[in-house]
C-alpha cells in the first residue's frame, strides 16, 4: 500500500452487510462518481454468510432432511432413517459459502470500480484520518475521508469461566471447519446462536445439553413460546439447565467436563466437546474511537442517532457495532443505507419498531415490535392474545400443533404493537406483522384482510379475531 496519505470521499471500516450496502448505495446516489475505500481484515461478506446465517441455516437444513423422516407425522407414513456422511455435509456447507461470497460479495464488488478495497485493520489516528494496518501491526499507509462510516461488526464473546481457554471450546465462528461429528456437546447458552446449533447437531445425532444461566430461554420472545421451543426440544432429545452458573470446564478422559451450580447443588457435565454461544461483542476496541471523538457505551457499542451519526462530525456508525436492542444482517444492510442518505443531506432514520427477527429452529421462531411484558411495562396496560396452531387446520393437518401466535395490541385504539410466532414458516409470516406495526394496523385491519386457507399464515387472521370472539365456536373462514 501507498504510505503517503491517499483521499477520499467516502472511507468504510468493515466489509460486511452494512459496508457493503452503504458503498452500493453511495455509488447509486452519484452515479459511481463517490471514491470510496474499504477496509477489512477478513473475507468478503463479514458474519452473514461467512460464519452466521449462511452456514448455519445449511447446517439446519441438512439436518432436518436427516431427522424428520424418522418422526412421520401422517398416517400411512413409515419411519425412514436416514444416511448421511457428516465430513461430506460439512464439506458442501464450506463449498456453499464460498459460492455464496463469491456470488453476493466478490463478483458483485467489480462492479464498482469506484470502491477499492483494503485488506488490513484500520483505525483512527486523528479526526477522519485512518491507519491501516497488517495482521502484525504495521502501519500499511493512510486513509482521509470526507465522512467515515464504521461497520467493523462482532466476534463471539467469551466469558469468564475457569480452565475455557485451557480446555478449548467451539463458537459460531470456528464450529463450521468442525468434519467429525460430536457424539455429545454442551452448549454454553440458551439463546439463538446455542439453539440453532444444538438442533442441527441434535438432529444429526449428538447428544445436547444447553446450560443457560437465565431461567428461559430466547428472553426476547414472548415467555409462552421460550417455554413451548424448550418442550420440543425436549421433546426430540435435548437436556437443559436453567439459572445454571458455570463455575469450572476441565479436560476428562472422555473428553471435557462442565462444572455447573443449580438449585439442586454441584453438578457436572462430561461431553466430547463445548460450543460457547453467550452472544457476541462489538470489534470496536482496537479502533481507537476517543482520537475521533466517537463515544461508547459500557459494552463497547457506538451510540448513534436515529440517523446513524456518531458523536464525532462527518463519523456514521453501521451494523453490529452499534449500539441497540437487536443485531441482524438486514437492519445492518439498512443502517449503512441510512448513514449513506444522511450523508447526502437527505432526513431518513431508522425504524426499530417495525424491524423483524427470527430463529431458524424448527419450528421457526419469529417477533417483530413489543412483548407484552415491554408494553406493559412502557404503558401500563396492554391487550393480548396467545392462539394455539392446535385451532388452525392446516397445522392440524401437518401435525405440527406445538406452535403459537402471540399478538399483542394498545388497548386504546386496538392497534398492533407486537407479534411473536413459533410455528412453521414463521420467518415468511412475521413480515405481516412488520407491516402492520410500521403502519400502524389494527387487529380489524388484519381480520378484513383475506388470508389463504388452509395455511400457517392464516393463524395470524385467527389470533386477531380471537380478540372478537371464541374462535373455538368458529367454523372454517368465518369473517
Amino acid at each position: 500500500m501507498n504510505t503517503k496519505l491517499q483521499k477520499f470521499d467516502l472511507v468504510i471500516l468493515g466489509k460486511g452487510a452494512a459496508a457493503f450496502s452503504a458503498a452500493i448505495k453511495a455509488s447509486e446516489i452519484t452515479s459511481g462518481q463517490m471514491s470510496i475505500a474499504m477496509i477489512g481484515d477478513g473475507p468478503l461478506g463479514g458474519t452473514c454468510v461467512n460464519v452466521g446465517c449462511v452456514p448455519s441455516k445449511y447446517l439446519l437444513e441438512a439436518s432436518h432432511e436427516v431427522f424428520n423422516p424418522s418422526r412421520p407425522k401422517m398416517a400411512g407414513i413409515y419411519e425412514t432413517h436416514v444416511r448421511h456422511d457428516f465430513p461430506q455435509i460439512m464439506r458442501g456447507l464450506r463449498q456453499y459459502v464460498e459460492h455464496a461470497r463469491e456470488m453476493k460479495y466478490e463478483k458483485v464488488i467489480k462492479n464498482y470500480s469506484n470502491v477499492t478495497l483494503f485488506q488490513g485493520k484500520g483505525k483512527f489516528v486523528q479526526g477522519k484520518t485512518i491507519a491501516v494496518e497488517d495482521g502484525s501491526g504495521h502501519e500499511m499507509g493512510l486513509l482521509a475521508g470526507l465522512n467515515i462510516l464504521i461497520a467493523t461488526g462482532s466476534r463471539p464473546s467469551m466469558p469468564k469461566i475457569a480452565g475455557l481457554r485451557e480446555t478449548g471450546f467451539l463458537t459460531s465462528d470456528s464450529i463450521w471447519s468442525l468434519d467429525k461429528l460430536p457424539g455429545s456437546v454442551g452448549i454454553i447458552g440458551g439463546g439463538a446462536i446455542g439453539l440453532e446449533i444444538g438442533q442441527a447437531l441434535l438432529h444429526l445425532g449428538t447428544h445436547v445439553t444447553v446450560i443457560e444461566a437465565l431461567d428461559s430461554l430466547l428472553p426476547q420472545t414472548e415467555p409462552e413460546i421460550g417455554a413451548a421451543i424448550k418442550k420440543r426440544l425436549e421433546d426430540e432429545g435435548m437436556k437443559f439447565y436453567l439459572r445454571a452458573r458455570i463455575s469450572q470446564v476441565r479436560k476428562s478422559t472422555k473428553g471435557k467436563t462442565i462444572s455447573f451450580i443449580t438449585h439442586r447443588g454441584s453438578e457436572d457435565l462430561e461431553v466430547e466437546e463445548v460450543i460457547v454461544a453467550t452472544g457476541r461483542i462489538p470489534n470496536t476496541d482496537q479502533l481507537n474511537l476517543e482520537t475521533a471523538g466517537v463515544k461508547t457505551d459500557s459494552r463497547g457499542l457506538i451510540m448513534t442517532s436515529d440517523t446513524m451519526k456518531t458523536t464525532a462530525p462527518g463519523i456514521f456508525a453501521a451494523g453490529d457495532c452499534v449500539s441497540k436492542k437487536m443485531f441482524l444482517e438486514t437492519l445492518a444492510a439498512r443502517e449503512g443505507v441510512i448513514a449513506v442518505s444522511n450523508m447526502f443531506g437527505e432526513e431518513m432514520k431508522v425504524d426499530y419498531e417495525s424491524a423483524t427477527w427470527a430463529v431458524f429452529t424448527s419450528p421457526q421462531i419469529a417477533g417483530v415490535g413489543m412483548t407484552e411484558n415491554e408494553f406493559s411495562r412502557n404503558n401500563g396496560a396492554c391487550s393480548c392474545r396467545v392462539f394455539s396452531l392446535e385451532n388452525l387446520t392446516k397445522a392440524t393437518i401437518m401435525g405440527e400443533t406445538d406452535g403459537i401466535i402471540k399478538i399483542t395490541v394498545d388497548p386504546k385504539d386496538n392497534r398492533i404493537v407486537g407479534m411473536h410466532i413459533f410455528a412453521p414458516n414463521a420467518t415468511d409470516i412475521i413480515t405481516e406483522g412488520a407491516y402492520a406495526i410500521k403502519n400502524r394496523y389494527t387487529i380489524d385491519d388484519i381480520i378484513s384482510t383475506s388470508h389463504i386457507f388452509p395455511s400457517i399464515s392464516e393463524g395470524v387472521k385467527l389470533a386477531s379475531q380471537s380478540f372478537i370472539r371464541d374462535i373455538s365456536k368458529m367454523a372454517c373462514c368465518v369473517e
